[in-house]
């Protein structure tokens, strides 16, 4: 579970509820974006403490195969976004939380998806009190956060996929989208990455024999059309968990309707990169989001 939710080898824990400073920007943590029932759904957010923006924005969701990891991780990466000129937040999403003896899961798919779809909400609606430009909001996560990230921006309104919390008076459209070897063909990967067949198991609430429908509306490539924000993917050639036969079949997609996708393949790297790959992939993901959402 922990090599799921891996980012650019970059992890980074903290505690606080206050506000508060540091060097040239602010963060603010465990702020609420949407209840259900007595759960809080937080973020945390990180500012550029100059300027009158509006800044673009960027949301990270973290992995973790759908049923564990934390917004902690992303810390770092949201601290450095602001630092690059952007309000950058890093969420919590409602986990699948299987039950240990049946291994049916309390949360499964699509409540992950609505969170993080409100999380965008939520910044719009907030976009004058942390002076974030409504049309720049790109989205970033590894793993399943890289899934999460594809269906935010390859879903429209007429999916059905909204859910009912949070600023449902605003949009979940998003500019740019940052995978990280995220799965995009569910039912190809539980018949191909042996590894990942529990993770998908609770999200989906069974296989795709018993499933199939959930695999199929779970699975980012479903979506796939020429009006959605451009894509970049980051993958290993040796990843195992979630096999680059993944970042090729969105490739394929996406560039056969005349969407934008970029791929980037990263050489002898499996799920989560080290080495020079680390700086590789951060540069690409920093251009793109540059390109989009700051031009």
């Amino acid at each position: 579970m922990a090599r799921w939710g891996r980012l650019l080898s970059f992890v980074f824990v903290f505690g606080g509820a206050a506000a508060f400073a540091a060097d040239d920007i602010t963060v603010t943590p465990n702020l609420t974006y949407a209840t259900i029932g007595d759960v809080k759904l937080q973020l945390d957010l990180a500012m550029p403490k100059e300027g009158d923006g509006p800044f673009p924005a960027i949301v990270f969701i973290h992995g973790g195969g759908w049923s564990g990891g934390n917004r902690h991780s992303f810390r770092a990466k949201i601290e450095e976004a602001a630092r690059r000129g952007y309000v950058a937040v890093t969420i919590s999403y409602r986990l699948t939380q299987p039950d240990p003896e049946s291994g049916k899961p309390k949360e499964p798919f699509p409540a992950q998806l609505h969170d993080c779809k409100a999380a965008v909400r939520w910044l719009r609606a907030h976009a004058e009190e942390f002076k974030i430009h409504p049309n720049r909001i790109g989205v970033m996560g590894a793993s399943a956060g890289g899934h999460l990230s594809l269906l935010v921006g390859l879903t429209s309104g007429s999916d059905k996929l909204e859910g009912e919390q949070g600023d449902l008076d605003q949009s979940s459209r998003v500019q740019a989208v940052v995978n990280v070897f995220g799965p995009t063909d569910l039912v190809r990967h539980f018949e191909t990455a042996p590894g990942a067949v529990g993770f998908l198991k609770g999200l989906c609430n069974g296989t795709p024999d018993t499933a199939r429908d959930t695999y199929e509306a779970a699975s980012p490539l479903k979506y796939v059309t020429r009006d959605d924000p451009p894509v970049l993917t980051l993958h290993g050639d040796k990843d195992q968990l979630v096999p680059l036969e993944q970042a090729q079949l969105l490739d394929e997609r996406m560039k056969a309707v005349g969407g934008k996708h970029e791929l980037v393949v990263l050489k002898d790297q499996g799920h989560g990169f080290n080495g020079d790959a680390v700086q590789e992939a951060d540069e690409a993901a920093w251009n793109f989001l540059a390109k989009h959402l700051r031009p």
